[in-house]
């Protein structure tokens, strides 16, 4: 069953990947001070180069962007040059990667970029604190003016062309797990009564011009999008989401993007809202290339493919604790488990 996991596939006419497994993004928090990937980081991705694709661990478009410590940035000249040695690595070793693209929204907090503002859909907080940092609780953000999102859409084009730059092969707009995007398209974080909420177009309207936007910065063959139909992540659902993302995901059927990622951390999750599984659900709707990603197996992620469920599988945690996963699955050798342990080292 896993041998289909092995055979090339062409995303598009000018990026075909070597197999079917993804390296989903992983945020591990090393960058540097000044959110510069380092040397350890360009041989960590460098050693799991022979996925079909890397996915950048979650890049912060702008300084506001960032809600974690020591995220790495895509918004200045030494983060590019950083990037490049990474992608230099990866390339070296005959992968392919792309940068994911972040803005974090209302799980930003001032003390990462200097006091001011934290930016949203709508000013609708969330509870708690951020993590590595439990001395700094959320605070409650600002709605973005129309002509902050004006500004929002286009640094989200700059850091695309900067990844480009960089090396990358193409980017991964972060629009899932209750982020920035993903915070326009859920009715518990959007009450604007503006053309950014209200009616369905109107809630679907940021993703599609950030989308749009970089599609023109870099070209679509280059451009995917990761999504999360189903609230489960700082975000409460609602059943009026659905119709959002029935709008959202016809629309981007026109956008021929590389693909569209499920943002998922299990995909055994169901919700009522969207009929069952959100992969299926997004399957049902988006007519592009689609990964799926929670929980998978190289089994399950290759029966899941047999089935057409979806064409892609990113692998997230399995791929921390084995830099040489796609090795051990093809030899049928065993696993490392995955243990939090691992997350304070780059292995």
């Amino acid at each position: 069953m896993t041998s289909t996991l092995f055979s090339p596939f062409e995303l598009n006419s000018t990026l075909t990947l070597q197999n079917r497994i993804l390296m989903a993004p992983l945020t591990r928090c090393m960058a540097d001070e000044n959110l510069v990937p380092t040397e350890q980081m360009a041989q960590y991705y460098a050693r799991r180069a022979d996925t079909g694709l890397i996915i950048s661990e979650a890049t912060i478009i702008r300084p506001d962007g960032q809600g974690y410590p020591n995220t790495p940035g895509l918004f200045n000249q030494a983060q590019v040059d950083g990037w490049k040695k990474v992608t230099t690595a990866v390339h070296n070793a005959g992968g392919k990667i792309f940068a994911q693209l972040w803005h974090v929204g209302r799980v930003a907090h001032p003390f990462f970029f200097g006091g001011g503002d934290v930016l949203s859909a709508s000013n609708i907080g969330i509870e708690g604190s951020v993590p590595r940092m439990r001395d700094l609780s959320y605070q409650t953000p600002r709605a973005a003016s129309v002509e902050e999102i004006a500004q929002l859409v286009a640094d989200y084009a700059k850091a695309a062309k900067n990844a480009i730059a960089a090396g990358f092969d193409g980017v991964e707009i972060h629009g899932a797990n209750g982020y920035l995007i993903d915070q326009f398209l859920h009715l518990a974080s959007n009450n604007r009564s503006d053309e950014y909420g209200g009616s369905v177009q109107n809630m679907s309207r940021f993703a599609l011009e950030v989308v749009d936007a970089v599609i023109a910065a870099i070209g679509s063959d280059r451009v995917a999008l990761r999504l999360s139909p189903g609230a489960y992540f700082l975000m409460e659902g609602n059943h009026d989401d659905r119709a959002v993302f029935d709008h959202l995901l016809q629309a981007l059927n026109s956008r021929s993007l590389a693909f569209v990622h499920i943002g998922i951390f299990d995909d055994s999750m169901t919700f009522d809202y969207l009929g069952g599984h959100a992969s299926d659900y997004v399957r049902k709707y988006y007519k592009g290339t689609l990964v799926g990603v929670g929980g998978y197996t190289a089994e399950t992620g290759a029966q899941a493919i047999a089935e057409n469920r979806f064409d892609l599988v990113a692998v997230g945690r399995p791929m921390i604790a084995n830099p040489d996963y796609i090795s051990r699955v093809k030899n049928s050798e065993p696993l490392k488990e995955y243990e939090d342990s691992m997350l304070q080292a780059l292995v």
